[in-house]
């Protein structure tokens, strides 16, 4: 898949922008705090119609103004030359593909796929466990509508539950929202440990790539309780009333599931040197992209977010090399990059506006 126009409008501190990418690698530079990361918050925001960098998306609308826009053209692989317009206001947001209005989220999912690499992503690794749960939950439903039912079905059931106990309601009341949360929690969790065990293989390969083969990287589900169907899940919820009734919230279940990344059958975040934590990262982006690609057929759009400059020389050209000569990479950073990694379009943001540089 290839990104050949986008054009914004009034999207963060980008009043108008319409830009035409015709090469395989963009790269926008300048100062920060001009505008690079909220162009590429705009191109990610397409794969999941979520931003990388918040969950609330009245932050993505500038400042006294009532609506975004996007919209974007696309070479794909199975759609053909297709275009994408996203209309962002304070109470949601309207899709058209191809100037059909898309109305579930289910339908859309996985046509898009892009994979952001940020210099934030370290804390994927040094992090707390929500961080880790949202990058499984976001890969997970990114490529399949029945992983996203059964989160979302969860979600619900254990905000309906959670409303009970702060309204301190009475065991037969609970009983009755125990049951559908039961069900979705075992749903939820034989789901991701099968979809943590298919990532496991991408994340090895990826990493074994950019460390050459020093040690074995992996991935493992770490879950918050282990039920093995919806009637043991029932008993847990059942053995934990007294104290989620305590402190008026459900205390046990998916919702603190953790993701253990691992480093020689070692935990990396308490094990793992810088280096070997950087390669991790970036083992998990590089598992996002084979992921996306074996489940979709579409080769995602690759974004980096200023993480070319953090990377030692040699891990730079072996992570480089990863990525083949057929993806698009857009890329920004306060510096042009080294001509070792080829050649780019160069576009200079100043103040939330773009100019490209002519080729020399």
């Amino acid at each position: 898949m290839r990104l050949r126009r986008i054009t914004l409008r009034h999207f963060r501190n980008i009043p108008f922008a319409e830009l035409a990418f015709d090469a395989r690698q963009q790269f926008f530079v300048g100062a920060n705090g001009q505008g690079k990361t909220n162009l590429l918050e705009a191109a990610g925001f397409v794969s999941a119609l979520r931003s990388f960098r918040t969950a609330d998306t009245r932050m993505l609308i500038a400042h006294d103004r009532h609506e975004a826009a996007l919209a974007c053209e696309f070479e794909h692989e199975k759609l053909g030359v297709t275009k994408l317009v996203i209309k962002l206001r304070p109470g949601g947001k309207e899709v058209w593909c191809d100037g059909e209005k898309v109305t579930r989220l289910g339908d859309y999912l996985g046509r898009f796929p892009a994979v952001v690499f940020s210099s934030q992503d370290q804390q994927l690794v040094r992090g707390v466990p929500g961080l880790r749960r949202r990058w499984l939950d976001f890969t997970l439903a990114a490529m399949d509508t029945d992983y996203l039912r059964s989160l979302q079905a969860y979600h619900k059931a254990l905000a309906e539950r959670n409303a009970l106990l702060k309204h301190q309601g009475g065991a037969g009341e609970l009983g009755a929202f125990e049951r559908p949360l039961a069900v979705a929690a075992a749903e939820l969790q034989a789901k991701r440990e099968a979809g943590v065990a298919e990532l496991a293989e991408h994340v090895a390969v990826a990493y074994a790539q950019i460390a050459g083969g020093a040690e074995k990287a992996g991935l493992r589900y770490m879950p918050d309780v282990t039920a093995e169907n919806a009637h043991a899940w029932l008993g847990v919820f059942e053995r934990g009333r007294g104290r989620d009734q305590q402190f008026r919230a459900t205390l046990a279940g998916p919702h603190r599931d953790d993701l253990g990344l691992v480093l020689a059958d070692r935990v990396a975040r308490d094990f793992g040197s810088e280096g070997q934590q950087r390669s991790l990262v970036l083992a998990l982006r590089l598992a996002q992209v084979s992921f996306f690609r074996a489940r979709s057929g579409v080769e995602p759009l690759l974004l980096a977010d200023d993480v070319l400059g953090e990377l030692d020389p040699d891990r730079r050209r072996r992570f480089w090399a990863t990525l083949g000569e057929a993806r698009q990479v857009i890329a920004t950073g306060t510096s042009l990059p080294d001509a070792e990694l080829g050649a780019w379009e160069v576009f200079v943001v100043d103040a939330g506006a773009f100019s490209k540089e002519k080729a020399t």
